[in-house]
């Protein structure tokens, strides 16, 4: 027996190695931790549990036959995160560059199955060279087989992606189907075709960087969510997003004492709009003064920044806030707000996260960019995920609710169950400006001052309008309420939602406007 066990612990001992010292002492020299030390790192100390760890390659083409592949170049298991059980893998570059062949992928696709049965988090971190070249159609199966779980577990369980390293080919679109997509700093890459075949074909010259690093997917392409300066604060920063999410969607995100009375008030509120409303003012600053100790998780920060997306607590619950931001664009919707709010509206309503919506927004961005980019589909999506929303959402109006988009910022009309205004509100088919030329246009044309009378028309809508009062007297605001309030009362209506239970039709599925 004694034999057996010191080979055993030889064995475990060659496989926790990887691809050997050198390898290893390269992947430090590059700032990246190994597979094994992220894994580490994720888990709370002693949780984690590998699973296949003496799996093999069975690959005999081109050499391989002599080559070996210790736990196949991915680490698979399970442990808790927090208290509460978590899946993952992680891709071990120091082993054949942490490329994918047909164990490699049934491992990972092994472990999804496991997340899925037992309604448990997955977490994916990808450093990889992508397909194992010498297995062929082999490797090409594998991938397939992952994006099809990664497609049955959409909205099921919550699946992140960690990049951090390359992420290339067919290996970024099991990233691009999971929930959240966390990148590192000037260590990770993604793109479909590298700069070299770039180059080839077009004749562009591109760094790897600035073709699909972090920078560029967290600001430009809008494909990733976080970015993190190093794998360790990424790794943390994972962990924090768990906090507002439950751990599949038959359940409720945990609720935490975050010791912030629900009640507070916050009378900077009350002047946080300027007076002169064509004045901007960052909305961040009414979100943190609304969520529990002022702690926000931005969503995709650095992207379409003219919407807020966010994860907050109010009285220790989890809210998931979409917010216009009049620092940016005046908060008008265009392409890629929209796309990036229905996303956002989807992935809360997948995991039951109630929602908050604040409200100042002007319009849909006009011009031809935009027309001929199909902002009418794209808005579209905005409208169609607030309708099929479920979950509790509620709507502050807090300037300028204008046409088409202040229905696409969720009014009763599109489901929301509480809507309040604060006395800034302005509610109306359209600006003050716009409106006066069409109704008065006959006024001001005939008048002997035209602008003086033009003047005075925009003052007549703006007093008409320029107040929440008119669509409260019609029931489409529920209550006017005092800024400084609005924490309790949210607090309050979220507490009164908590039973809410609501369906939709029987139907496969609906049509998403792409």
């Amino acid at each position: 027996m004694t034999n057996k066990l010191e080979e055993l612990l030889a064995k475990k001992e060659r496989i926790y190695l990887g691809g050997g010292e050198k390898r290893i002492e390269k992947q430090h020299e590059q700032g990246k931790l190994t597979a094994r030390e992220r894994l580490k790192m994720l888990f709370d100390e002693g949780s984690f549990i590998e699973t296949g760890l003496f799996v093999k390659h069975r690959c005999t083409d081109f050499g391989m036959e002599n080559t070996e592949a210790p736990a196949e170049g991915v680490i698979t298991g399970y442990g808790t995160v927090d208290g509460r059980l978590v899946f993952a893998y992680s891709q071990d570059f120091t082993v054949l560059g942490g490329s994918l062949g047909e164990m490699h992928a049934k491992k990972i696709a092994d472990v999804m199955d496991m997340a899925l049965k037992m309604g448990a988090p997955i977490i994916g971190m990808n450093d990889s060279g992508g397909a194992r070249i010498q297995e062929g159609v082999d490797a090409l199966s594998g991938y397939g087989k992952i994006f099809f779980k990664n497609t049955i577990s959409s909205g099921v369980i919550p699946q992140i992606s960690v990049i951090m390293g390359p992420c290339a080919g067919g290996a970024v679109y099991s990233p691009a189907i999971t929930d959240f997509i966390f990148m590192v700093d000037k260590t990770s890459q993604m793109f479909i075709t590298g700069p070299q075949v770039i180059k080839t074909v077009t004749g562009e010259n591109i760094s790897s960087e600035e073709l699909g690093g972090a920078s560029t997917h967290n600001s430009v392409s809008g494909v990733a969510h976080f970015i993190s300066s190093d794998d360790e604060n990424c790794i943390n920063d994972v962990k924090r997003l768990l906090g507002f999410l439950p751990s599949n969607n038959l359940e409720s995100p945990p609720v935490y004492n975050t010791g912030d009375d629900p009640n507070r008030a916050d009378y900077s509120l009350n002047d946080v709009v300027p007076d002169n409303p064509n004045k901007s003012y960052d909305i961040k600053n009414i979100i943190a003064a609304l969520a529990d100790n002022g702690e926000i998780m931005e969503v995709q920060q650095y992207y379409a920044k003219n919407i807020v997306t966010c994860f907050i607590r109010i009285n220790g619950q989890s809210i998931g806030v979409i917010a216009n931001q009049p620092n940016v664009l005046a908060g008008c919707l265009d392409i890629n707000a929209s796309d990036k709010a229905c996303r956002f509206i989807r992935t809360c309503d997948s995991f039951n996260v109630p929602i908050l919506n604040l409200v100042d927004v002007p319009g849909f961005l006009p011009g031809t960019e935009q027309e001929f980019g199909g902002i009418i589909r794209h808005g579209a999506k905005m409208l169609f995920a607030y309708s099929e929303a479920t979950v509790p959402k509620v709507t502050l109006i807090v300037r300028k609710a204008y046409g088409g988009a202040y229905l696409g910022m969720c009014s009763k009309e599109l489901g929301a169950d509480v809507v309040f205004a604060w006395p800034t509100a302005e509610i109306a088919v359209m600006g003050p400006d716009g409106a006066a030329n069409i109704i008065f246009k006959n006024d001001i044309n005939d008048a002997e001052n035209p602008a003086e009378e033009r003047k005075a028309k925009i003052n007549e809508y703006r007093e008409k309008f320029s107040n929440p009062y008119v669509a409260a007297a019609r029931g489409f605001i529920d209550d006017v309420i005092e800024p400084s309030e609005t924490r309790s009362r949210l607090a309050m209506s979220f507490e009164m939602l908590s039973g809410k239970r609501e369906s939709r039709p029987a139907k496969k599925h609906g049509n998403l406007p792409v």
